[in-house]
């Protein structure tokens, strides 16, 4: 795919995700029987289902839901349906989800899950009879109390509404609080769609601040375009910032006096890709990652920037809009020539928050506006981040290192004060 480039051969998420965990665990001195049970994901479910596709014929298709740890709530995580789909990968995110709820404080434990498919070569009926089906296989894991899918690479709010409909189905009432991100005409909160790209922004404000750095007209590059990517370039234009490049799936943009994202969306959703924007140089994925920038968003895929190419970036922040953009032996080049990384489990933990807030919405049957989610959105990520600056400069850590340092020990003192069953 042109949206990434590749991780680093000897290295994949999951083996980043344990790498960080492990340099945690010695870091915080963790006990050896906590740091056993942190390092591996608690519940795996691994299904092979049929559908019936639109020809008649029947395909097979590959999906998991991993369950990372439950010490602070219920499961929550994204459910992507990519070609690339596997299990280290999921187990990855899913330890990546827990350790983002701790760093934010929401009460859940970390999950994710996904399907082995392209979402671009179903029919709308065929995607609809793959999700029913794919519910009904991991639906012994999954509910309100227990694990909450919400959207991710692939999906969005229509196939959560499916989810939530065959769940409900099963259980022979309406269960809006089985998934988050779901339309708002059956339970779904205001804020939803755009809230990891306002987490996004309201982190970056807070590493500007930091540095000094002023954002009116800062130079943006924003890898990948999806909802993540599309939004944030958007709101970071609405500020003030000059957004000078930009990609997707097919390739990459860039006009040094900058983008319309609006515009450039437009495009995308008329020719499926921001590839031939009017007044844009196409570029290469790796040129993009290397354009001199202040503030890099790197929103597509894992191991984005890696050992190969972390001494040509060029960028003052690195604000990881993905799950795991940002290799460890990356992370070490970056710190050495001083760029600001705001790591994923803090940077993009705005999905989350909200549908935290969807969430407790839905069992309460109560609903907020726009802005009363978008103000506690901006309070608990400033929050969060503030602690995590804070533990950065009392203990001298990278941003990354010290919300690890909060999670972790967030995690291991809710297994500490349950115990261990029986």
């Amino acid at each position: 795919m042109q949206q990434g480039g590749s991780i680093a051969p000897a290295m994949n998420a999951l083996d980043m995700a344990l790498e960080q965990f492990d340099a945690t665990a010695a870091r915080l001195q963790l006990d050896p029987g906590l740091a056993r049970v942190l390092r591996v994901c608690q519940r795996e479910l691994a299904v092979n289902f049929p559908v019936k596709m639109d020809d008649g014929s029947v395909r097979v298709f590959a999906g998991y839901r991993v369950q990372h740890n439950l010490a602070r709530g219920p499961a929550k995580g994204g459910l992507r349906y990519h070609p690339d789909v596997g299990i280290d990968e999921v187990r990855a995110l899913a330890m990546w989800m827990t350790w983002k709820c701790a760093v934010v404080g929401i009460p859940y434990g970390g999950a994710k899950g996904g399907v082995v498919v392209d979402p671009k070569l179903l029919s709308r009926p065929e995607l609809e009879r793959l999700t029913r089906r794919f519910t009904s296989e991991i639906s012994i894991v999954i509910g309100t109390l227990r694990d909450i899918p919400a959207p991710d690479v692939g999906t969005d709010a229509q196939v959560m509404a499916w989810i939530m409909d065959t769940m409900s189905m099963h259980q022979g009432y309406s269960d809006p609080g089985s998934v988050t991100g779901k339309p708002l005409s059956i339970g779904g909160s205001e804020g939803r769609t755009e809230a990891t790209s306002r987490g996004v922004i309201y982190t970056i404000e807070q590493a500007a601040q930091r540095l000094g750095l002023e954002l009116k007209d800062a130079r943006v590059v924003v890898q990948g375009f999806g909802n993540v990517g599309q939004h944030a370039a958007r709101i970071l234009h609405e500020t003030g910032c000059r957004v000078i490049a930009v990609s997707d799936s097919r390739g990459a943009i860039a006009d040094p006096s900058g983008l319309n994202p609006a515009d450039v969306l437009r495009l995308k959703e008329e020719t499926g890709s921001v590839v031939g924007f009017p007044r844009a140089t196409a570029i290469g994925n790796t040129e993009l990652l290397e354009l001199e920038c202040e503030i890099l968003v790197p929103a597509a895929l894992e191991g984005q920037i890696h050992a190969g190419n972390a001494e040509r970036i060029r960028a003052r922040i690195v604000a990881e809009g993905a799950n795991g953009p940002t290799t460890p032996e990356a992370d070490v080049i970056l710190q050495r020539r001083g760029i600001v990384v705001i790591p994923d489990i803090l940077c993009n933990a705005g999905g989350v928050t909200v549908s935290y807030f969807e969430w407790v919405q839905s069992r309460d049957a109560y609903f907020w506006s726009l802005d009363e989610v978008n103000t506690q959105l901006r309070r608990i990520i400033v929050r969060a981040f503030d602690d995590v600056a804070r533990v950065a400069d009392d203990q001298h850590l990278t941003l990354r290192e010290a919300a690890y340092t909060l999670a972790v020990r967030r995690v291991a003192d809710a297994l500490g004060t349950r115990g261990i069953y029986p």
